[in-house]
Parts: structure tokens; C-alpha cells; sequence
């Protein structure tokens, strides 16, 4: 879907950013008013794709080096780590090596460390960085610069000091690096970290240890503590970015961008840097009033997907559905302009109504006797997200097939992996077939997990039992949907296959394999997940892997329905299609969804939200369907959304 997108004008042009551009095509900004920067208090630039923002970012550092290298002084560098400054420094690394980038007169300095936590440990921020760019260019090993959780505790206030003082000699920070934390953090200076604050060592907020959760394999696995670079520190950069992706981060960026500076978000404090900006995707800038509601800050051109967005705004601002709205409605809400285009309050909603209505597709409706693929990023996907649509496809004669593109085996806890040797070691005992292969397989698995810290990679044996827990559970799945195995194909990407939660770039091998189940099925409908939350990027990597194996298949380009619902659900503005569901349909739906067994009760992943799968998809289905209830449409038990690219 193409969205137009966003930077003041200011943005574009003024700002370092347009300067260097990939030699392929330059990034593909959204563009808004001036007057929107009365409410933005940090200069914030909205790009259309999670790349652009690398892009961008990456050919500003470029500048720094070669403009500070062109004076005779190294470039300094603030470095940050996580998911979202990854693609940066990919940039970084194909500029070396393709644009002869070099780093050798490059000082760095990183924000932060877990305390305590060794160099060479699987989750140190250290090795992170070594992984993710160090190692890949010319940087002289002595100028890199992390702080240390390995000191003695009593230690800790001296290497601070020290790393401060490390800052102060190289002459500053040219450029600075930061990511934001849901909490408003950056770096990890958590909610009451003062703007006079220095390296140190900090305590971790709980919702940060819960975000980082994931990597470590459960949250008792985090560590409290962590050294930080101090908002003193920070703001002592000259240039400052700041980088944030997906919908999760939407509200922070607005309360960073938009808010009062405040001791609660660390974030906001960069409002009085001279020279900070703030770079987002378009899912991350979703909040900012000149996006959600541009209307309320200046004139628009009222196309019909701006209408549509505006008054279902104003249905819910008033909670009156839409065909009751009045012209005094519109007139205290700023969009009397609006009426004025159309001619009446009744124009205007009977076109908002109508429009809405359309996108209700039930069964009658959907496709028949199409060849379908369903993509699934990892083996439950299908079912969490289209469960309804994708039993209502096979009623419908659909020629189906799930593609189930990674293993999904990381998401499998190792007391899974226990239950199924026991399992096999009894029935290789009672039944006497095999017993010696699976007691000596039952000895290496339980004697590696005996041995295994949190985060370790796992051997072969015990990828392959998680992986095929996974298998059998998705095939049981889709059982319940009407299908069999011999609808499903388990591709197994090779990005995935690392056995660590961080995966490798999407690579040619990945994309022939799509491109050739692509060119075997000749699907003339695919679904691809759509979902931009996933906390480590697998489903935007898969939809990567489609979008470029798309580029090179031999027959004509199918419809790409994109899907959510495991983070988040798609906005019925934003839908295409809305398809409802009966109770029965969502009640065979979280049938499904149960068996998955391994990810249920608590599953390894499972976000900043609570609850379980199930009770997301059994409430983020009916409150679509309540939504069209309240604005005046059909009242429908639940309801699934899809969009069309």
C-alpha cells in the first residue's frame, strides 16, 4: 500500500540528509505543512520504508567522516545498539566496502552496557557491535570505545569517570545515535534520569527488562543493571538522530516529539538540543498530528481516503455514528472545511458510510476457485491472523497452500523439547523399536541442557525436535481450517536458521526459495503478513523475501493481501477489506490457534502484551466489529482486516 508521507519542508533539503543517497534510489520521504512545526518540537523526518530511514541516517554519517577527515580531525562517533540501528550500519558496511567509506579515522563511543556482562557473552553489547559493523570495516580496534560491565562493582564509578573523561579527549561527539525506549528512554537513562546526568550505572525500568525479555529468553534473565552514557552526556553531541520503527513505538514518538519536556521521558529533553533529529517510519510517525489528523493544523486537500480517516475520527471523538453527525459537529472539530467541499453534513456522511460498507466482504463475496498461497512467517501466523478468512477460502473452493516460512524452532521453551524425548525414550522402551538411537539422542539433548545458559544456540538435535514441534503443530492447525499436510510447505529460510534471536540480512538463497514455490504454484492471490511490531523484525524480513522474489517470477503478479493481527490489528480506515466472522468461525479459529501447544499459556515471545494469542485475536476481532458497530454500520460478532496492495 502507498501511503504519502512526510518532512516539513524545512526537512527535506535544509537537513543533512539529501545530500548522499544511495546510488539506487533515494529515499521516499512524506510531506506535511510548516505549520505543523508549531507542535513538533524536535525536527522530525517521516520516511515511507523501514530502509529509507537506514539510508538516510547512514549517508549522514558518511558527511560527518569525510567532512571532519577533509579538516584533519577523526569523525566521533556515538554509536547505539538494538534492532533499529542494525539496518544503519548495514548501510554503513555496503558504503565501505562498495563507496570506499573508511572508518580508520573514526573514534566511537557506544551508550550503554548490561551490567554486569562479559565482552564475549552472547547478549554484550560489545560483541554486538563487533558483529553487526566493527568487523566488517576498517575501524582501528583501539578507537572503539564501549563501557565495561565486567568491573568489579567497586570499580564502576572510576570506568565511568574514566569513559567521560575518554569523551572530553577526543573533542565530543560529532554525531550521536540513539534508538527510544517505550518508556521515553534513551540510552538507558529510564523515567527520572536528570538532565545534568553522566555515565553511570543505572537500575533497568521493568518495561525495559520486559522489552528486552526476548533476548535473553525470559525476563529473569535480564540483567537489573546497565552502565549509560547520561542525558548530560548525550546532549553534549553536536548532531544528534534519533531512530525509531514500527506501530510500538507510535505513542513515544509523539510524547518525545509533541510533549512537554518532562522528567518521566528522558526522550524529550532532546527538545533543547540545537541540532537533533528525529527519524521515523511511517508506522512510527502514525501518531503525529500532522499525520493522524492534519486537518487540525492546517488546510487539506479532502481526497477520499483523508475523509474517510476524518470522519471516523470525529464518530469516535463524539461517539455518534456516522450517519447522525451534524454540521455543528464538524464545525467544533475543525473540518468545516469539509462540508464546504461536499455540500452538507449529509453528503459527507452518507460517502463515509457507503465507502465503509464496501469494504465488508463475507463469504459470498471472497474469491472462488483461485489458486491461493497463504505466507506465514513463522508456523502460527496463519491462524492467529486470517484464521476466519482462510477457513471461509477453503469453503469458497480455493486451490490453498500455507507457506510456512522460517522454523519458528527459537520460540519452542527446552522443557518442550524434555517432554518429547521422554515421550520417545518411553515408546522406544515399551514398543523395543529403536530404543538405542533414542536413548543415546535422549542422552546428548538432556546433557546439553543440562549444560545450557540462558541464549546459548542449541545444537542440531535440539533445532531440529523444536522445529518439528512446530510442524506438527501447524499442520494440526490447519486441520481445523479444513485443510491438510498436503497443503503445507515448510520452506525453512535460510536468514532464520542462526538458532540465536538475531537473524542474518535476507539473501538470494531466501528469495529463490519463494521465488520458487512462487513460479511452481502460480498463486493468483497471496497473503503476507503485514505486521511491523514483530519484536525482532522476522515478519518484515519475510515480506522482504516476497517482495523481491515477486520482482522475478515468470507468470503474472498475483494480489497481495497483507494481514495483521498478532501485534496489532489493521485500522478500518486503512482496510481494504473488513471480513466478518460468526461466533462459530472465531470459535473454530482459537481452535486452531490452541494447537499450537508450545506457544500457549506463555509463549517465549509474546511482546508487551499479556495476554495470550487467543485472547488477542478473540478481542481485537470484535472490537473491529464493535468499531463498525458504533459508527452505525451492521453489527457483526467479530470481523478480520485485510489491506490490498
Amino acid at each position: 500500500m502507498t501511503v504519502p508521507v512526510t518532512g516539513a519542508p524545512g526537512d527535506v533539503g535544509t537537513g543533512h540528509e539529501a545530500r548522499d543517497r544511495s546510488a539506487t534510489r533515494g529515499p521516499s520521504l512524506v510531506h506535511a505543512s510548516p505549520h505543523h512545526t508549531a507542535l513538533e518540537r524536535i525536527r522530525t523526518i517521516v520516511v515511507n520504508e523501514h530502509e529509507d530511514l537506514a539510508q538516510l541516517v547512514a549517508a549522514r554519517i558518511a558527511n560527518v567522516i569525510r567532512e571532519r577527515n577533509a579538516m584533519g580531525k577523526p569523525a566521533v562517533l556515538g554509536l547505539a545498539t538494538g534492532s533499529t540501528p542494525i539496518g544503519v550500519y548495514r548501510e554503513l558496511i555496503r558504503r565501505h566496502r562498495e563507496e570506499r567509506l573508511s572508518f580508520a579515522n573514526v573514534v566511537t563511543f557506544n551508550l550503554d552496557e548490561y551490567y554486569p556482562m562479559g565482552p564475549e557473552t552472547i547478549h554484550s553489547y560489545h560483541r554486538f557491535m563487533w558483529e553487526n559493523l566493527f568487523d566488517h570495516v576498517d575501524v582501528r580496534p583501539e578507537n572503539v570505545n564501549i563501557p565495561r560491565g565486567d568491573v568489579p562493582r567497586d570499580q564502576v564509578d572510576a570506568m565511568c569517570a574514566e569513559y567521560e573523561g575518554k569523551i572530553r579527549l577526543a573533542g565530543g561527539i560529532d554525531f550521536q545515535i540513539l534508538g527510544v525506549g517505550k518508556t521515553g528512554h534513551i540510552g538507558f537513562n529510564e523515567p527520572g534520569s536528570g538532565v545534568d546526568s553522566r555515565t553511570r550505572l543505572v537500575h533497568l525500568d521493568a518495561v525495559t527488562r520486559r522489552d528486552a525479555a526476548a533476548d535473553f529468553f525470559g525476563e529473569e534473565f535480564v540483567p537489573k543493571e546497565a552502565v549509560t552514557m547520561g542525558v548530560a552526556t548525550i546532549m553534549e553531541a553536536r548532531e544528534i538522530a534519533i531512530l525509531a520503527t514500527g506501530e510500538h513505538k507510535a505513542a513515544i514518538v509523539r510524547r518525545a516529539v509533541e510533549g512537554e519536556v518532562s522528567l518521566s521521558v528522558a526522550a524529550t529533553f532532546l527538545q533543547r538540543h540545537p541540532n537533533t533529529t528525529f527519524y521515523v517510519d511511517k508506522a512510527a510517525g502514525a501518531a503525529l498530528t500532522r499525520i493522524a489528523t492534519p486537518w487540525l493544523i492546517d488546510e487539506v486537500d479532502w481526497t477520499p481516503d483523508l475523509m474517510l480517516r476524518a470522519v471516523v475520527w470525529l464518530s469516535q471523538q463524539t461517539g455518534v455514528a456516522i450517519l447522525k453527525l451534524t454540521e455543528r459537529d464538524y464545525a467544533e472539530h475543525g473540518m468545516s472545511s469539509l462540508v464546504a467541499a461536499r455540500g452538507s453534513p449529509g453528503a459527507v456522511n452518507g460517502e463515509v458510510f457507503n465507502a465503509l460498507g464496501a469494504k465488508i466482504r463475507g463469504k459470498s463475496k471472497l474469491p472462488t476457485n483461485r489458486r491461493t498461497i497463504c505466507f506465514s512467517p513463522h508456523p502460527d501466523d496463519d491462524v492467529i491472523s486470517m484464521g476466519g478468512i482462510l477457513r471461509k477460502f477453503v469453503q469458497n473452493g480455493n486451490e490453498m497452500l500455507v507457506a510456512y516460512m522460517t522454523s519458528g524452532n527459537i520460540a519452542v521453551f527446552d522443557h518442550d523439547v524434555r517432554r518429547y524425548v521422554d515421550f520417545l525414550r518411553r515408546l522406544a522402551t515399551e514398543s523395543g523399536i529403536g530404543d538405542k538411537l533414542v536413548n543415546a539422542l535422549a542422552d546428548r539433548v538432556n546433557a546439553f541442557l543440562e549444560s545450557k545458559d540462558a541464549g546459548d544456540v542449541d545444537i542440531p538435535e535440539i533445532q531440529d525436535i523444536k522445529r518439528i514441534i512446530r510442524e506438527s503443530e501447524a499442520v494440526a492447525g490447519i486441520e481445523v481450517m479444513g485443510l491438510t499436510k498436503e497443503n503445507a510447505r515448510f520452506l525453512n529460510l535460510p536468514f532464520y536458521q542462526t538458532g540465536k534471536v538475531k537473524k542474518d540480512p535476507i539473501g538470494p538463497a531466501d528469495v529463490a526459495i519463494v521465488r520458487d514455490l512462487l513460479n511452481e504454484f502460480q498463486p493468483e492471490i497471496i497473503f503476507v503478513a503485514g505486521d511491523l511490531s514483530d519484536p525482532h523484525g522476522t515478519h518484515r524480513m519475510c515480506k522482504e523475501a516476497i517482495d523481491l522474489a515477486l520482482r522475478e517470477i515468470t507468470f503474472p503478479r498475483p494480489e497481495v493481501w497483507l494481514y495483521r493481527g498478532a501485534w496489532q490489528e489493521w485500522d478500518v480506515t486503512d482496510a481494504t477489506w473488513l471480513v466478518p466472522m460468526s461466533q462459530e468461525e472465531l470459535r473454530l479459529k482459537i481452535q486452531a490457534i490452541f494447537k499450537h501447544q508450545s506457544q500457549k499459556d506463555s509463549a517465549p515471545f509474546p511482546g508487551q502484551d499479556d495476554r495470550e494469542f487467543w485472547q488477542r485475536v478473540d478481542a481485537r476481532n470484535k472490537d473491529t466489529a464493535n468499531l463498525l458497530d458504533k459508527l452505525g454500520l451492521a453489527e457483526y460478532f467479530a470481523m478480520e482486516a485485510y489491506v490490498v496492495e
